[in-house]
């Protein structure tokens, strides 16, 4: 009898240990109970549907390889950094839009997204194609913390608020939509005069966030976008190859970036934010894409891959491509799927040792 016990007590242990190690991972995953999303088209998960602008991507074939096969107003084949994000979590691995008519605050307790494809941080660029400005992102945000409230209670609300994940990713319309198109704020600023200028728009935003209880945030600077599919197809002289003047800019405002966190740290009481490293392992599958199981770089899936996004991003163009998996871009600004999901599963363990706590 004492060795059939002695028998089970062994039996039973890996079990025990596996049972303890589940519930211990789930109540570490269970520390971020929402993510909640802010910027530009990298994040935006569909509220450019509802709103008078022709940037839309709720037609195929966007979306041709998201669940259903369904375009919903991500600017991807499939699913986007914050999809990927909030699944790593333990949460759920698709966050609704804000204006998506198809959800309601049910769907946005454990994640919502409020960014607008075409924004940034200066109101101006959001006025170049009549997108949702950053602060009337922020808008939306106090306008769903009271649905929260009255959904689920004020104190089980602003244990949500205050324990979410925020996530920030905007900056590259600035540039390329707005400060290199458009001769206004060239004529007022040097190219570092208006990195300054954005992210000072950027520190004052971050400052709002934390005065309505927002505690921890990863934000994301610039991709190398001198080496978009649509910046390299009009580098003719320099034989499309990347444009090695954005990617300077973009690497300078991340260090600007980088800075402007770490003293937010120090001001800010009880802060805990990042900034998301993502254009180094980006820039990797950019110049050594057979590393990572892509075949195309250059150009985009999508259409010719060359200029095409939004509408000029057809289904019935003949030259768009059967197989997204091996291109690193899907229209001739957007990553595909698959490099988003390469480029989270490489910034979910950083972001996950420092939120999950």
């Amino acid at each position: 009898m004492m060795k059939y016990a002695s028998e089970m007590s062994y039996t039973c242990l890996p079990w025990l240990f596996l049972s303890l190690s589940l519930l211990l991972f789930t109540a570490t995953r269970a520390k971020v109970p929402a993510v909640i999303v802010f910027g530009d088209s990298s994040v935006d998960s569909g509220n450019n549907n509802v709103i008078s602008t022709l940037l839309k991507s709720n037609f195929q074939p966007y979306g041709r390889d998201f669940y259903g096969g369904h375009p919903t107003g991500r600017f991807c084949n499939g699913r986007i950094p914050p999809d990927f994000i909030s699944e790593a979590f333990g949460l759920k691995p698709a966050i609704p839009a804000y204006l998506d008519p198809a959800y309601n605050i049910s769907d946005f307790a454990t994640g919502v997204c409020f960014a607008s494809a075409g924004t940034g941080y200066d109101n101006a660029t959001s006025r170049v194609l009549n997108v949702i400005p950053l602060w009337k992102e922020l808008e939306y945000y106090k306008e769903y913390k009271q649905k929260l409230r009255a959904y689920v209670g004020k104190k089980k609300a602003n244990q949500i608020l205050r324990e979410a994940l925020y996530l920030m990713s905007l900056g590259t319309n600035d540039f390329l939509e707005n400060y290199y198109i458009f001769p206004t704020r060239r004529s007022q600023f040097s190219v570092r005069q208006y990195q300054d200028f954005l992210l000072g728009l950027g520190g004052y935003f971050i400052r709002e966030l934390h005065g309505l209880g927002v505690r921890k945030l990863s934000i994301t600077g610039l991709p190398p976008m001198g080496c978009l599919p649509l910046e390299r197809a009009t580098n003719i002289l320099g034989q499309n190859e990347c444009q090695d003047k954005y990617n300077n800019v973009a690497l300078e405002f991340n260090r600007k970036l980088e800075g402007l966190v770490a003293k937010l740290n120090k001001e800010l009481p009880r802060m805990r934010m990042v900034s998301a490293p993502a254009y180094d392992i980006f820039y990797q599958i950019i110049r050594r894409p057979s590393l990572f199981g892509f075949e195309v770089t250059g150009m985009a899936c999508c259409s010719t891959g060359t200029f095409e996004m939004g509408y000029l991003c057809s289904q019935y163009n003949p030259f768009t491509c059967r197989d997204a998996n091996k291109y690193v871009f899907w229209d001739a600004f957007h990553p595909t799927e698959k490099t988003n999901k390469i480029i989270t599963d490489h910034l979910n363990p950083g972001l996950l040792a420092k939120f999950s706590h």
